[in-house]
């Protein structure tokens, strides 16, 4: 893939979000094949180049409307990957779940109970990962 402004300011700003660490495992154990290259580089660009990269809001406020998302929609591996953007920039614990536990009156507790689990294992993972 020809590499415009785009995809390069995409991977810069995927890096900040995710940390070189996760870029590292990804790159390994995600896109590694050539049907996931097309679909890293395409996010890479369209994604986190265009949409991440427009002006009007921060990566953090960013981050928690992928987790709010997330949630909503039950994406638990999306939500796994945003809770750790949303820590790296800035969130705490105790804040994104307090964010869970009031989404809880509004998308309901089968959401809200699998999210507090995802969030569970991410928050250990990355204090086991320190």
């Amino acid at each position: 893939m020809a590499t415009s402004a785009n995809y390069k300011k995409g991977r810069q700003i995927r890096a900040k979000l995710m940390g070189p660490a996760m870029v590292k495992q990804m790159a390994k154990n995600v896109y590694d094949d050539p049907i996931m290259q097309k679909f890293g580089d395409y996010a890479s660009e369209a994604v986190f180049g265009m949409l991440w990269g427009r002006p009007g809001l921060d990566l953090k406020t960013r981050t928690l409307i992928c987790v709010v998302s997330d949630t909503s929609t039950g994406r638990w591996p999306e939500l796994a990957i945003h809770l750790r953007m949303a820590r790296r920039q800035g969130w705490t614990e105790n804040q994104l779940t307090e964010v869970l536990m009031h989404l809880s009156g509004y998308i309901g507790l089968p959401l809200v109970r699998e999210a507090m689990l995802t969030a569970k294992e991410v928050f250990h993972a990355m204090k086991v990962e320190k």
